[in-house]
């Protein structure tokens, strides 16, 4: 069956990084689109981003342009969010899911805190 397993999240200052990892399994990795959403406490799960297959289009919320990068490695059935520039808004539990700006499968989620 499907699996999404996210890592890489954690506690961070404003203005610092991180990277999170979500491996996939269960499926052709390479034929889908992969989103990253995200949910902070107390509001709706939102998304963050998302790629097409071969990362030829790929979608940003405003608020994290400029900040936020989004990427695949096929060959590794993985998906990558690096976080540059984090600010306290950016806390939330992060999700990969499988589709574009949808949901078809969707990962247990890593929690990312900023705060100083």
């Amino acid at each position: 069956q499907v699996q999404l397993v996210e890592s890489g999240g954690g506690s961070v200052q404003p203005g610092g990084s991180l990277k999170l990892s979500c491996v996939a399994s269960g499926f052709t990795f390479s034929d889908y689109a992969m989103t990253w959403y995200r949910q902070a406490p107390g509001k709706e799960r939102v998304v963050v981003a998302a790629i097409t297959p071969i990362s030829n289009e790929i979608w940003y919320r405003d608020s994290v342009k400029g900040r936020f990068t989004t990427s695949r490695d096929n060959r590794k059935n993985t998906l990558y969010l690096q976080m540059n520039s984090l600010k306290l808004e950016d806390t939330a539990v992060y999700f990969c899911a499988v589709g574009w700006k949808e949901a078809q499968a969707i990962g247990q989620g890593t929690q990312v805190s900023v705060s100083s």
